[in-house]
């Protein structure tokens, strides 16, 4: 019963920032303001990534780092450039497609790399 009112509030909010003048730039702001925290959080989880786990990354080759500092940031900029390729139409996404499995194949790359003694 708790969650159809926690839905029901959400819906209101929803249709409040739908219906009112203005509302559609006040959704505008709140959707940008959700996503840049979004961004934010995932920074932040890595930082800790980064602070958890700096001796396994420096024990990697140069090689391997190179790698997977170079598949994070295409990770990155292609999450970052999302609706500019996906606006582009059909070409767009295959190039969204395969740069986000360029990333992670180098990411995964670098784990094999890494598991080898």
């Amino acid at each position: 019963m708790q969650f159809a009112w926690k839905l029901g509030g959400v819906a209101l909010i929803a249709l409040v920032l739908v219906v009112l003048p203005g509302g559609g730039a006040a959704l505008d702001v709140v959707l940008t303001v959700l996503t840049v925290a979004f961004f934010v959080a995932i920074a932040f989880f890595g930082y800790r990534l980064f602070r958890q786990y700096r001796f396994e990354l420096d024990s990697l080759t140069d090689k391997q780092r190179l790698v997977l500092y170079a598949s994070l940031g295409a990770a990155l900029v292609t999450f970052t450039a999302t609706n500019r390729l996906f606006d582009t139409g059909g070409l767009g996404v295959l190039a969204w497609f395969a740069l986000l499995g360029a990333a992670s194949s180098g990411m995964y790359w670098v784990w094999q790399r890494y598991r080898t003694y």
